[in-house]
């Protein structure tokens, strides 16, 4: 009894720390808030990475004299001589930079939006530049937004999964470059997932907009190096190529931690959800909740139907979810907050909530097969393999993509 007691103290002393250093609140029934989630990003350590947006001294030079387009949204910052993070945009216009316009991914310029919903063109109520949305019908710049443009600079944070659109969004914007005789400068940015690759390689019959290229789910590359690989590999219209720099970062590679300055997109708040992101995004084309309309989202998963346990959670709209999966229905599933970080994909929750599902011919919607960028995934599943099985049948592929990926990559 005195050693389950001790063990007892040191499990609940260790989860209590952990999650007051992520500014997380966890008990048996968790419920969600409109407030927006205190967020676990803490400022990078400047001094060891170096990020493209920051060396203004490298890139200065090349903007001056010159209109500039800017693809932006709130991940693009440069730390200041006092460690505080100041918007690309600010920072550019202040050295009297000319931008043009603002071009937005999804979710916004500046990161309100849900995830799917249609971003109309306007004003930024800030700056009074012109914002043109690169989501909903127009996803690449036509001629007529790109017209007077002499350089478009791209300049967002990626997560390092094929589903996260900013990749498909880079490749349109290179696309319309290359087609309008346009240079593009990457400022590169560290990809915190990019010390792995994982996953089904995409098949052309699930080209989608989440989906663009045959890569794994897990791609690790960053954005400069998968830019480099859309144009090695002629993977635009036509087999053309972009004219394309790259403003490398400084003290960087694949293996080193780092942790983002701030949230890429509303319902990744934090360092954790960035890590769980590519196994659980695949229950986005589930009937399963994956903590949308909490402030645990991709941190936790859960259904009405699933097994009633101790965890429970109930979704209510907020800040990216208006409108979020069994709003205001107590879901039961699973919290994977104290999970430690995963250097692969895990299938083992998906799998685990299938088995569990009583309903199983409505567990998976018909965008499953565009997330996971093939159908074998699904009948996998349905037919019972297991983690191992599975991961077994991506093992080829994955051995293809990782020799192409090398001659690519910019950090070794």
């Amino acid at each position: 009894m005195r050693n389950s007691m001790s063990k007892i103290q040191f499990r609940y002393f260790k989860n209590t720390l952990l999650l007051f250093i992520f500014g997380l609140v966890s008990c048996g029934k968790a419920t969600s808030s409109s407030k927006q989630q205190h967020s676990s990003f803490k400022n990078p350590p400047i001094a060891q990475i170096k990020t493209g947006a920051s060396q203004l001294s490298a890139y200065l030079p090349l903007l001056k004299n010159k209109k500039i387009a800017l693809v932006s949204n709130p991940t693009s910052i440069v730390f200041n001589k006092n460690n505080t993070p100041v918007h690309l945009v600010d920072t550019l216009l202040s050295h009297k930079v000319v931008i043009t316009k603002v071009l937005a991914p999804e979710h916004g310029f500046r990161g309100k939006a849900d995830a799917g919903e249609t971003i109309k063109d306007g004003l930024d109520l800030k700056t009074n530049l012109p914002v043109i949305s690169l989501y909903g019908k127009n996803k690449k710049p036509s001629p007529q937004v790109l017209k007077n443009v002499d350089l478009l600079v791209f300049d967002i944070q990626d997560v390092g999964a094929r589903f996260y659109t900013y990749i498909s969004t880079l490749a349109y914007v290179m696309e319309a470059c290359a087609e309008n005789n346009i240079p593009l400068l990457i400022l590169d940015r560290p990809n915190p997932n990019g010390h792995y690759v994982d996953g089904p390689v995409l098949h052309p019959n699930y080209k989608s907009f989440i989906g663009l290229h045959p890569i794994p789910i897990v791609h690790g590359m960053t954005i400069g190096e998968y830019a480099q690989m859309v144009n090695g590999q002629h993977w635009l219209a036509n087999g053309i190529k972009c004219k394309l720099s790259i403003i490398k970062m400084q003290h960087y590679n694949h293996q080193k931690a780092y942790s983002l300055p701030i949230k890429p997109s509303p319902n990744l708040p934090n360092d954790i959800a960035i890590n769980l992101y590519p196994s659980l995004c695949l229950f986005e084309g589930t009937t399963i909740s994956v903590g949308r309309g909490t402030e645990m989202q991709f941190q936790i998963y859960g259904a009405p139907k699933l097994s009633k346990n101790n965890f429970r959670f109930t979704p209510k709209p907020n800040l990216g979810a208006k409108h979020p999966k069994y709003e205001n229905v107590l879901c039961y599933g699973e919290d994977l907050r104290l999970v430690p970080k995963l250097n692969k994909i895990s299938l083992k929750w998906l799998i685990k909530a299938y088995q569990q599902y009583p309903d199983k011919e409505n567990f998976f919607t018909s965008f499953f097969k565009k997330l996971a960028g093939t159908d074998l995934l699904k009948k996998q599943i349905e037919a019972g393999l297991s983690e191992k099985e599975i991961k077994a049948s991506w093992s080829k592929d994955l051995t293809n993509f990782k020799l192409i990926r090398k001659k690519y990559l910019l950090y070794q």
